[in-house]
């Protein structure tokens, strides 16, 4: 069976199964009154007895109107003219079974208006009283099925969302892991032709760097403190290399459980080196502070870079991580200035407010 045909099987059950407890109580209620010598088992008995027949009337009426609802062009109003015989022949089977079935049958006496006046099976208050009774019936389940398919469709376009939004990320970081490599593949091939004696520890760096690019990265989301180790590690990597780079990162975190996108935060750290401190002739510098407080994280890096840098510079990484913090962080705040010798990058990400699918 289908998920939207089992989720209508199974809400409109518990739409009539509520329904026909809730019409038995209350008529069983009014029975006390309007019949206080008969015993409760004989009325809860007939009760039981007349609302389940008073079901059979209700439901190919209620069914009806949905049908005429999912009908369109000429169908629709053809439905809605059979509708209406219909709704007539519910009236009358209604006031047929009430007037000549509940009442000498099950109650035992005629049926009246005022308790003293009996009243006919035609009468406009009786038939009024009647498809009162119908239509409201007609209109729960109506507005129950109404409910239900305006959820489905809810979920469904979130589905899609989800789905459209977890292909999206999934190329941006297919795209990013390449980069990352080639950047860091192009170091390890300066220090081989110089031949240099921590070429070794940069490589076996490097393999705990991609270790995590291509299993921590995976997940949608990891805590901070693995995102912030995976920083560490690309640091180490580029001081070897570096040998007069000043590296300053201070870390304040009071949640290191706290989840985030992986590779959002080192990408702003390998830009820095790839169009900055690779760059700079003079001594180097990068500097990062990183503050999570009650699920705001602070992130702010500042790296020195040459006045009128050479070489061209792609900025993949930058683009795409822009698209990722406007899919995963909307209202996250991104600012980037550059000045004659360096260039800052402030990034506000509040975890309490963000999009998670």
């Amino acid at each position: 069976m289908k998920p939207d045909r089992k989720s209508k099987l199974y809400v409109h059950l518990l739409f009539w199964i509520l329904y026909y407890i809730l019409e038995v109580y209350l008529d069983f209620y009014w029975s006390r009154y309007q019949f206080p010598a008969t015993g409760w088992q004989t009325r809860l008995q007939n009760t039981i007895v007349l609302e389940f027949g008073y079901l059979l009337i209700k439901m190919p009426l209620a069914y009806a109107l949905l049908y005429v609802y999912e009908t369109t062009g000429l169908k629709k109003f053809l439905t809605y003219i059979l509708y209406c015989f219909i709704m007539v022949a519910a009236v009358l089977t209604h006031r047929f079974f009430t007037h000549y079935i509940i009442y000498p049958h099950i109650y035992g006496v005629t049926e009246t208006l005022d308790g003293k006046q009996p009243s006919g099976f035609i009468n406009g208050l009786v038939a009024f009283n009647s498809f009162m009774d119908l239509i409201f019936m007609a209109g729960l389940i109506f507005g129950v099925e109404i409910t239900r398919q305006k959820n489905l469709l809810k979920e469904q376009i979130s589905l899609l969302k989800s789905e459209k939004l977890d292909q999206e990320l999934t190329m941006l970081k297919a795209q990013i892991n390449p980069h990352f490599l080639f950047n860091t593949l192009n170091n390890i091939y300066g220090m081989a032709l110089k031949k240099a004696d921590e070429t070794p520890d940069v490589i076996l760096q490097l393999s705990k760097v991609m270790r995590y690019n291509i299993y921590e990265a995976a997940e949608r989301y990891i805590s901070i403190d693995k995102d912030v180790e995976n920083i560490k590690d690309f640091l180490q990597i580029q001081q070897i290399r570096h040998h007069d780079l000043v590296i300053r990162f201070k870390e304040d975190i009071d949640q290191p459980s706290q989840e985030i996108s992986p590779l959002i935060l080192i990408q702003f750290v390998e830009n820095a080196f790839k169009h900055g401190v690779s760059e700079t002739l003079g001594q180097s510098f990068i500097h990062i502070d990183m503050k999570l407080n009650n699920g705001v994280l602070h992130y702010h890096i500042e790296n020195s870079k040459e006045e009128k840098p050479h070489g061209n510079s792609t900025k993949i990484g930058l683009k795409n991580i822009r698209r990722q913090l406007e899919l995963l962080y909307p209202k996250h705040s991104l600012t980037a200035e550059s000045t004659n010798d360096r260039y800052i990058v402030n990034l506000i990400i509040d975890f309490n407010d963000s999009s998670r699918f």
